[in-house]
């Protein structure tokens, strides 16, 4: 760790680097990734308008933060020693929950903007 003032080009490595250990170090957040893959995909498929395409990557972004503040405090907990705290217990499982909330949130703006079209495409 660096002591003293960083560069911007240092933060946002530091960031990238950050987000590349979250991807490698933790299976959910591969499946967070190929969930906002698939989302984009079926975006471009069914032609979302702008509008709708600002409340995907809303929830994107909701979602991945919520497992990236996670991950961080699931690597504090891991940190210290050996010897867990009940309120370490308790953190690491409003963590999850953060994440819980982002992914249901994330449902529901997505049942919002391809319900209709899944409903359109249902044979009547």
């Amino acid at each position: 760790m660096t002591v003293g003032a960083r560069t911007w080009s240092r933060k946002f490595a530091d960031a990238c680097r950050g987000f590349g250990r979250a991807v490698r170090t933790q299976s959910s957040f591969a499946v967070h990734l190929a969930a906002a893959a698939a989302v984009v995909i079926s975006g471009v498929l069914s032609r979302v308008s702008a509008w709708e395409w600002c409340l995907l990557a809303l929830a994107i972004g909701l979602v991945l933060m919520a497992e990236i503040f996670n991950t961080a405090v699931e690597s504090l907990a891991r940190g210290p020693g050996r010897r867990r705290h009940p309120r370490l217990r308790d953190a690491l499982d409003m963590a999850s929950a953060a994440v819980l909330v982002a992914a249901i949130t994330a449902a529901v703006i997505g049942l919002v903007v391809f319900g209709p079209r899944l409903v359109a495409w249902m044979p009547r």
